[in-house]
């Protein structure tokens, strides 16, 4: 048995732009520590990780990973101990001057702090044998969830009167979420994928997993990259929060609704679109966020 989770809903976003209908399903509020995608993508990982008789997850992430927290807590929950091998050797001190790292710790995940050089290797079957032999047998769930298990999870958000919206918004990562997403949508729906990592490797990666062609990704809200912030956002989540009652998070769904507000107020949504916008959760990671902010003299995030 996995362990429950709320429904998620569907709140208005109240516009008037061309009569352009905004809704967003929070996701986020499905579990206190396993919410939104992680709990999608980790879903059938742990299903199968417990029918082949592991009782060791081992997964990968950085600083302030949502992936991390997600498998740390999942693990305690479900029985199963946890390693994470996260990437920047300097954190090795740091774990008890960061939120999210401090959460895993709690919740029993164990460490292996490599640099990112060595990181760069996770894939590699030398690295993982290397990793067999330090801590012995384990499941691995790669970097952000995203594998078959995780994308068949995804599959799973939309769902009801989910199907009568004309588009379909998400941030994009690894590219599971918006996979999943895209295989369950009906054909006459439009997936938007908003990437919150710069470059285009991700239209292959989402290929591999895709049965459909209903999708296209909007690669200009990134803010410069992952985790990168300003304060043109910092004050655009704030808003948000204060006129819908919605908490955002700035490394994905903050830049994702950014873009589709500004794309909204740009006319690039048909008259009377109706769009779906999935909040995927990763609200853990606003408390690492504002101490950066903090020391760059920036206004922080409220949640």
């Amino acid at each position: 048995m996995i362990f429950k989770v709320k429904d998620s809903v569907n709140q208005f976003v109240n516009i008037s732009n061309n009569d352009v209908r905004l809704y967003v399903k929070r996701e986020d509020l499905s579990h206190e520590f396993v919410s939104g995608n992680k709990f999608r993508k980790l879903k059938y990982n742990l299903k199968e990780a417990r029918k082949q008789g592991f009782e060791v997850l081992l997964t990968f992430g950085g600083a302030y990973s949502n992936h991390i927290a997600a498998v740390a807590s999942a693990g305690k929950l479900m029985g199963f101990e946890t390693i994470g091998v996260i990437r920047g050797e300097e954190l090795y001190g740091e774990i008890e001057r960061n939120p999210t790292l401090m959460f895993a710790k709690e919740c029993g995940m164990k460490f292996k702090f490599v640099s990112r050089q060595t990181y760069r290797l996770k894939t590699a079957e030398t690295f993982l044998k290397e990793l067999i032999k330090e801590f012995g047998t384990f499941y691995v769930i790669p970097e952000g969830g995203t594998n078959a298990l995780g994308v068949k999870g995804c599959e799973e958000i939309l769902r009801g009167t989910d199907f009568d919206f004309d588009y379909i918004c998400c941030s994009v990562g690894t590219g599971g979420t918006i996979s999943g997403i895209i295989n369950c949508s009906k054909p006459s729906q439009q997936v938007l994928g908003f990437p919150a990592l710069k470059g285009s490797f991700l239209d292959k990666d989402i290929s591999k997993f895709v049965t459909q062609s209903n999708w296209d990704l909007i690669t200009d809200y990134h803010f410069g990259g992952y985790a990168k912030i300003n304060l043109d956002l910092v004050e655009f989540i704030n808003g948000f929060k204060k006129d819908y009652d919605i908490p955002l998070d700035p490394v994905y769904t903050g830049k994702m609704l950014f873009g589709v507000m500004d794309l909204i107020s740009k006319g690039f949504f048909p008259e009377g679109s109706k769009i779906l916008a999935i909040h995927t959760g990763g609200l853990q990671g606003v408390k690492g966020m504002n101490d950066y902010l903090k020391k760059k003299n920036i206004p922080q995030i409220e949640i």
